[in-house]
């Protein structure tokens, strides 16, 4: 009972102090384009960049069975979501430690920072998606149809899991520094282990029920079905929204549990 009310409690504060979690994501938005020369095309330049490399590469090198999808969208359609899943998580895991003067001295609810910096990727996600949509009346797909509807399940799923590892990561790294080092090695190998450059049809079907233990496989699938397809939901979207947010669950917990200690370690 103590427990849940608790939960109740933390709960209740962050929505007490959505004004500032507002204003804080505003706030990275800005700073982040504010004195960038292209703004928000950076947004599409890094996933366009690496679907154009793999393009290269799974396309004249070492060809790639996309079925009836060229590969360029194949690819980028996949690249778009791992970014926001890469980029969110790499940024939250630092936001404590880079805004150690307001944590030490300022009482706010400190899961605002990690969760403001994943709000504040959406914003890359959406105009980087545009591109896709260029791409696929370029290609002659279909675009905007019923399956599109799926998008915010997808979506909210997602966030689940990059909230949950960024809540775990940016407590963690307030103790251990390292952790954010780890953090980028991890995702880096963590993108080959996800079907973004190569079709799930490549893995052996003796562990196809393995491979889709990692949640993202699971999302990036739904999300090449929907937008791609036309269909609903991967198979194992299921499975990947469970581990999504027992892992969000898990991470506030851990989050509140060592968010008493953070302003005397930082």
């Amino acid at each position: 009972m103590t427990t849940y009310t608790s939960k109740r409690s933390h709960l209740g504060q962050l929505m007490a102090h959505k004004d500032l979690l507002i204003s804080w994501t505003s706030r990275i938005v800005k700073a982040r384009y504010q004195q960038s020369l292209l703004g928000g095309l950076w947004a599409i330049m890094q996933p366009l960049a690496l679907a154009l490399i793999f393009t290269v590469v799974f396309t004249f090198f070492v060809p790639m069975d996309t079925g009836s999808t060229p590969y360029v969208v194949f690819s980028y359609a996949a690249m778009v979501p791992w970014l926001l899943f890469d980029t969110s998580i790499s940024s939250s895991v630092v936001s404590l430690v880079a805004n150690m003067g307001l944590v030490s001295k300022i009482y706010f609810p400190r899961e605002i920072l990690p969760i403001a910096e994943v709000l504040a990727r959406l914003v890359d996600f959406g105009i980087a998606y545009i591109l896709l949509i260029l791409f696929m009346v370029y290609y002659q797909l279909d675009v905007f149809t019923l399956s599109w509807l799926y998008l915010p399940i997808i979506l909210f799923i997602q966030l689940c899991l990059i909230m949950g590892l960024g809540l775990i990561g940016s407590a963690l790294n307030v103790f251990y520094r390292d952790i954010s080092h780890m953090v980028v090695l991890i995702l880096k190998l963590w993108m080959y282990a996800t079907p973004i450059i190569y079709p799930v049809s490549n893995i052996p079907s003796e562990y196809v029920g393995y491979y889709f233990i990692n949640p993202m496989a699971g999302i990036i699938e739904s999300y090449r079905n929907v937008l791609l397809e036309g269909t609903g939901l991967h198979e194992y979207f299921g499975l990947s929204a469970v581990i999504s947010v027992t892992v969000l669950v898990f991470g506030y917990w851990l989050f509140k549990k060592l968010e008493f200690q953070f302003a005397d370690i930082v």
